[in-house]
């Protein structure tokens, strides 16, 4: 097989009627998706909730398993021992960072993705600079892919890919080129670890860089998980024999799938919370505001010192507004260690339904 990894752009015709005609469809699914996350006034109760799907679903392709109660477990409490937990909880964190990265600097660069690499794994092995790095089959053992072998090659291929990325001369669609992007990163393979969780951030992150996405809300682990032997075939389709116009098929029908099912996930989480605004407007008129509500739609979890701050309220306020919550039946609450943490059911099992939601 063909070992050598070549520069961007591809030599072939990307463009072909049968990804124009799929591409209609992606873009419609994304545009709509956009549209009705614009008109959610707080949209880090958005990015909140999905990407903890994500991260677990991303982590999970790479055989860290991990819970939705691990994960408010490793998100509340500060010595929750489950390092597969805390591993998802670092994937949600590398997205966050880069995120304020892209729009920040408008430039999504080499040394952005070595840094969400960084948060990912939490170390600061940076790109490989050791020979040996090999990919096989899990169950064979077969040697199916060598990527770049030399630290110099890895970065003048990483130096290329940054150069596509951000570069919008060639006039090709921007879904067509996140496919070409994703299949680069993945073949230049440039960690010691983390390069998958890697390349799937970083195809969000574009997404929103091409303002495809105001937030990064659209993630396609959960469809690679479903489709995952097609998708580690394409992939390899494409490095043996050339076979691009499969893989940004697929790519492109991942857009679309994920793109509805994200609508509707979006869609549960904003009639709750609009829900919930009502219901406690009626039943605790006196606590009530849509910054109290917002607060306890951020996470799946709130603490009196987060309604302290938020509210900008004495800390014996913050603690009764969430014991009334909690005697409405709005919240749920535990003791853990000398803090109480009080649980969003209603939110936590609408995030942990469309998770565990395998199509």
């Amino acid at each position: 097989m063909c070992d050598s990894l070549k520069k961007l752009p591809p030599g072939v015709e990307l463009e072909t009627k049968r990804v124009l005609k799929q591409l209609a469809g992606s873009h419609r699914a994304l545009a709509e998706l956009k549209g009705f996350a614009d008109i959610i006034p707080n949209k880090n109760i958005l990015i909140n909730a999905i990407t903890i799907n994500e991260a677990k679903d991303s982590s999970e392709i790479e055989n860290i398993i991990t819970t939705h109660d691990e994960l408010y477990k490793a998100m509340s409490r500060e010595n929750y021992k489950s390092s597969a937990a805390k591993e998802v909880v670092n994937y949600r964190t590398a997205v966050w960072h880069g995120y304020k990265q892209i729009k920040e600097k408008e430039f999504l660069s080499t040394n952005m993705m070595i840094e969400i690499q960084e948060f990912i794994e939490s170390n600061r092995a940076g790109v490989r600079k050791l020979p040996g790095t090999v990919l096989k089959n899990k169950t064979t053992g077969e040697v199916i892919y060598t990527p770049p072998g030399s630290e110099q090659e890895i970065l003048s291929l990483l130096a290329n890919l940054e150069e596509y990325i951000n570069n919008d001369a060639d006039s090709v669609d921007p879904l067509i080129k996140l496919a070409v992007i994703h299949y680069q990163l993945e073949c230049i393979h440039p960690f010691y670890d983390g390069n998958g969780r890697t390349g799937r951030i970083v195809n969000v992150l574009y997404m929103v860089l091409k303002n495809l996405l105001d937030s990064p809300i659209l993630y396609l682990s959960k469809f690679i998980i479903i489709n995952k032997t097609d998708y580690y075939r394409l992939l390899q389709e494409v490095t043996v024999q050339g076979q691009w116009e499969e893989w940004v098929l697929f790519m492109l029908k991942g857009i679309e799938e994920t793109a509805n099912e994200t609508l509707t996930l979006i869609k549960k989480i904003n009639e709750s919370l609009k829900n919930t605004a009502e219901e406690i407007k009626n039943v605790l008129p006196k606590i009530y505001s849509r910054e109290l509500v917002d607060l306890i739609f951020f996470e799946f979890y709130t603490k009196i010192p987060y309604i302290e701050q938020g509210l900008g309220v004495s800390r014996k306020t913050a603690a009764k507004y969430l014991s009334d919550l909690e005697d409405a039946g709005f919240l749920v609450s535990e003791k853990v260690g000398r803090e109480r943490i009080y649980l969003n059911r209603e939110l936590f099992g609408i995030v942990k339904n469309a998770g565990e939601n395998r199509g």
